[in-house]
């Protein structure tokens, strides 16, 4: 999935990596020890099929197809150059620091990164078509892509018509939509789908909000105030390029009441094509009638730039940062930095109660072009006491040294617009009760103590 017009990302693929890029550290690359010549069949296709051809084939997104030896060749030099500055696949956050393990971790190992930049070196060699791992059947782009784990949505809710001209400046689409629930119902999973292929192309993000009165419900609902956000109306799902949806953690969840309403908000740009009608599509999978999860998950933007306050002076890099207190025990579910074109890098930082600081996430090569959640995995996903302040940090490059930067004699703010700027991430937030949050601790801590 990519983000940007065709011109811009076909422009970007072919530029000549700056010699800031990121390069793979430590010398893998020298320590591997060729015994046979690395070939595409045996060696690269089957790395192409795990990590690439998801979005590099045909009727995807990606501008070229990655299925066969004739369409791979003559973009191996490019190949090589993106892998090794650890630019494609999308993967961008540090190896190095913070939490290590994810759910949908889609980079690439040394090892291979390894072999594909030995297999260019080596003259880019077929191999036998006996060697080729058998096809990947893809699922089709414009079905639900969580329909395979859950089936059908239990609700679809969609956004009302809306046609984007072929040129012109970006719109911003807001509709409210009725859900049509009649009873209280817990959420487990939410994907937003933009309609394939112009919805695609032409939707650069999407925000829904639920709209909806809670006057009166006790437990776990309470815990929505903690989002910051009033309790009739809070960010529900969020999407953009690099993200399906969310799958909520076992025993938690969104609570939608009856009555409950959709504040869509659909960023459209113009790709050179009229698009009529685009409709976007949520789908929302259901816990079933009865069940109450233990927590409740809300959606929360932390913004590193206090009141979303940001001066980029030209030709100049910055830094900005903000802090926020947890009122509540919590686990953190995700990492999802969301910046411009300036955007450099952005962490994710907790301050403990106790003093204690630890560094949970950074990315340290952030690409403007894809905005990528970093899902924790079960067993890493931080578990924060109550007081815990959390602190997000952004760095910003408005110099002739960003090759992204479209003007680096231009003062840059906060803006929606993509030559303006943000920064701030987009973080589930699930709140527990003390007495579960006690629980989750110490079975970590049970299970640390019996790993060697």
């Amino acid at each position: 999935m990519w983000h940007g017009t065709w011109f811009t990302i076909l422009a970007g693929i072919v530029a000549v990596l700056p010699p800031s890029a990121p390069r793979p550290t430590g010398s893998f690359l020298a320590k591997k020890q060729i015994t046979d010549t690395v070939t595409f069949s045996r060696d690269v296709a089957p790395i192409l099929q795990q990590k690439c051809q998801a979005c590099h084939r045909p009727g995807s997104i990606a501008p070229m197809s990655l299925m066969t030896y004739e369409e791979v060749k003559p973009f191996a030099l490019l190949l090589k150059l993106r892998v090794q500055s650890r630019v494609m696949p999308p993967w961008h956050i540090d190896r190095a620091v913070g939490i290590r393990d994810f759910k949908n971790d889609r980079s690439l190992t040394d090892q291979q990164i390894a072999t594909i930049v030995n297999w260019v070196d080596a003259g880019a060699p077929r191999g036998s078509p006996k060697d080729l791992p058998p096809p990947v059947t893809w699922p089709d782009p414009a079905a639900w892509q969580m329909g395979e784990q859950f089936g059908e949505p239990d609700l679809v809710v969609r956004s009302k018509p809306y046609t984007v001209q072929a040129t012109g400046q970006d719109k911003w689409w807001r509709p409210l939509v009725e859900t049509g629930l009649t009873e209280p119902r817990w959420v487990r999973a939410i994907e937003i789908k933009p309609s394939f292929p112009g919805g695609r192309k032409a939707v650069h993000h999407v925000l829904t909000l639920l709209e909806q009165h809670e006057e009166g419900v006790t437990g776990l609902a309470e815990s929505a105030a903690h989002s910051g956000a009033p309790m009739s109306a809070g960010l529900f799902m969020e999407w953009a390029v690099g993200k399906t949806g969310e799958v909520f953690p076992e025993n938690a969840g969104k609570l939608i009441l009856p009555g409950a309403k959709i504040r869509w908000e659909v960023h459209y740009y113009a790709v050179g094509e009229k698009i009529t009608d685009d409709v976007v599509e949520m789908g929302i999978w259901l816990y079933p009638k009865g069940v109450v999860p233990k927590s409740r998950t809300i959606l929360r933007m932390f913004n590193a730039a206090p009141g979303s306050h940001l001066d980029i002076a030209p030709g100049q890099a910055s830094m900005t940062q903000n802090f926020y207190v947890l009122p509540a025990p919590a686990r953190l579910e995700n990492f999802q930095p969301h910046m411009h074109m300036r955007g450099k890098a952005m962490s994710m930082e907790a301050v403990y109660p106790d003093g204690k600081r630890e560094l949970l996430s950074m990315v340290s090569n952030f690409q403007w072009r894809w905005h990528v959640n970093y899902i924790f995995a079960d067993g890493a996903a931080p578990l924060m006491p109550k007081g815990t302040m959390l602190v997000f940090t952004a760095w910003h490059d408005n110099t002739k040294a960003n090759p992204n930067n479209p003007d680096p004699e231009q003062w840059v703010g906060w803006g929606d617009r993509t030559v303006d700027e943000m920064a701030h991430a987009w973080v589930d937030v699930t709140y527990l009760e003390q007495a579960e949050f006690d629980r989750l601790v110490a079975e970590r801590k049970a299970k640390r103590a019996t790993q060697p």
